[in-house]
């Protein structure tokens, strides 16, 4: 399941220059909102309630650990916030031709159409030109509301931003992946593909080094325009303590 990338504690991480995890500093997730990487920690094998519960409790301890009552706290920089709000009047100005609504709906189009469960290379890559030109009716949105009293035309705009955001790394992510893995049915590629044949025995094999196989996270970024850069991050394979609790190995759904 995807989700905000964190460690075992429920810090939220990036990938630094160097390829590896980074903290990202006081910022933490967990639950539906958070991909942990912990195999069976996830909200189709497992229950939400059990995800939230293990690394939210994470997360407050780990808070707990980090700060200190009465800690002061850094100061913020001189412009903190002024991205935020120049968007929000930006967007609560925008006086273009093309209504939020519509955009949506053809968005919502594209998205049902061409990444659905049952999916291919081709009609993906069609979903993903026809995203992008979205992304430059966005620049032409409209909102009639000025108001800042329950602006409902403000928020679903604000709200479509972040949409149009979550779909281009979907439908990309979804191309870039040549396999097929739960909810991802390609019919072009229908086989997932591990570093290893986890329906053999493991003893003998040699893993396959991480550029060959899909067994990986996903991490993306978009941009204001969508462009979207993508790049990958290993599973987390071992457990805190192998004495007491044994690493269990991937296996093939079958019915």
């Amino acid at each position: 399941m995807g989700g905000v990338p964190t460690n075992y504690k429920g810090q939220v991480i990036t990938m630094g220059a160097d390829g590896e995890d980074q903290v990202v500093p006081g910022l933490y997730s967990a639950g539906e909102t958070a991909c942990a990487s912990v195999h069976g920690a996830n909200r189709l094998g497992a229950n939400s309630l059990l995800d939230l519960v293990i690394f939210g409790r994470a997360c407050a301890k780990t808070i707990a650990e980090e700060n200190k009552p009465g800690e002061k706290i850094a100061e913020l920089s001189d412009n903190a916030g002024e991205f935020s709000v120049a968007n929000l009047d930006a967007v609560r100005f925008a006086d273009g031709t093309e209504r939020t609504a519509d955009i949506r709906l053809k968005m919502q189009k594209t998205m049902q159409n061409h990444a659905a469960v049952f999916r291919t290379g081709s009609v993906m890559r069609e979903g993903i030109d026809k995203m992008n030109a979205l992304w430059k009716d966005m620049e032409t949105i409209k909102v009639s509301d000025r108001g800042m009293i329950w602006n409902s035309d403000l928020v679903e705009t604000l709200e479509l931003q972040n949409c149009m955001i979550n779909a281009q790394q979907v439908i990309e992510s979804a191309e870039a992946r040549e396999e097929s893995r739960g909810a991802h049915a390609r019919e072009d590629f229908k086989d997932r593909m591990d570093e290893y044949d986890y329906s053999k025995p493991l003893e003998g094999q040699t893993a396959l080094p991480m550029e060959e196989h899909w067994r990986k996270h996903t991490l993306s970024w978009t941009d204001t325009k969508g462009k979207t850069d993508l790049k990958y991050r290993p599973v987390i394979d071992h457990t805190l303590d192998d004495a007491e609790c044994k690493w269990v190995p991937p296996a093939i759904r079958s019915y």
